[in-house]
């Protein structure tokens, strides 16, 4: 084998090691932000565990890059800079390497939305972050269809691995938050606050003094004693004609 074929040979070991790598730091960065979605981790770790996903999504990035670019050197595909550009358009097998160009381009753009979340507004980028699943999917489809190792067991082992993991999170992030059918949802308790003042005690009605009556000799005109108040009612008023 000649130096030039030797070298040809290289480059294109180098795109497939930088796919491989560029797959498998995708699939991390997936099942990260899976796993803080779900609040799997210690909230205490999740400022580490959101910049530990930042910057293993960057680094997929540019994996990716070095997975098409390092294919312009290859002297056998010789893609040109259309084949890793355009979709379908390369000669080596077109559906499968189309499907990985429009990953590529639909993981790139829903990751750097990150950094335009303010302007773009905090509900829309959620929205649209929600998509990276589907591109990680199409990267699946796109290691199996067209790549030259896709029946070896070293490839197919971390493949079973990451799709076991994600579709794990994934479908339990779609369904886990589905109440049972039958299910009597559960009630929020009311968040801390005040204790409630204690209701009043309701008010006795004012009872009216009773006249108090003193007892008197057979032959002397019963007397009524008015109560401290001074108020005397009509009935208990003595009303006889004094005596002579």
């Amino acid at each position: 084998m000649s130096l030039d074929q030797t070298l040809d040979h290289a480059w294109w070991l180098a795109s497939r090691s930088a796919g491989i790598v560029a797959y498998l730091l995708l699939s991390a960065s997936v099942v990260l932000g899976l796993a803080m979605a779900l609040r799997i981790a210690p909230p205490r770790l999740t400022p580490q565990l959101r910049v530990l996903h930042e910057r293993i999504a960057l680094v997929s990035l540019g994996a990716l890059a070095a997975h098409g670019l390092l294919l312009l050197g290859d002297g056998f595909l010789r893609p040109g800079l259309s084949g890793i550009v355009v979709p379908f358009s390369m000669s080596y097998r077109p559906a499968w390497t189309g499907i990985g160009i429009l990953a590529g381009y639909l993981t790139a753009g829903l990751s750097l939305t990150y950094y335009a979340r303010r302007r773009i507004g905090a509900r829309r980028w959620r929205t649209a972050h929600r998509l990276i699943p589907i591109a990680w999917a199409m990267a699946v489809v796109h290691v199996l269809g067209a790549g030259s190792d896709a029946g070896s067991l070293w490839l197919q082992a971390p493949l079973a691995l990451t799709m076991s993991a994600v579709l794990t999170l994934l479908g339990y992030r779609v369904l886990g938050g589905r109440p049972v059918r039958g299910a009597t949802p559960r009630r929020r308790a009311p968040a801390p606050g005040r204790a409630p003042a204690p209701a009043p005690a309701p008010r006795e009605a004012p009872t009216q003094p009773m006249p108090v009556v003193v007892a008197v000799a057979a032959d002397e005109a019963p007397t009524t004693v008015a109560p401290p108040s001074g108020y005397r009612p009509l009935w208990a008023r003595n009303t006889s004609p004094p005596s002579s």
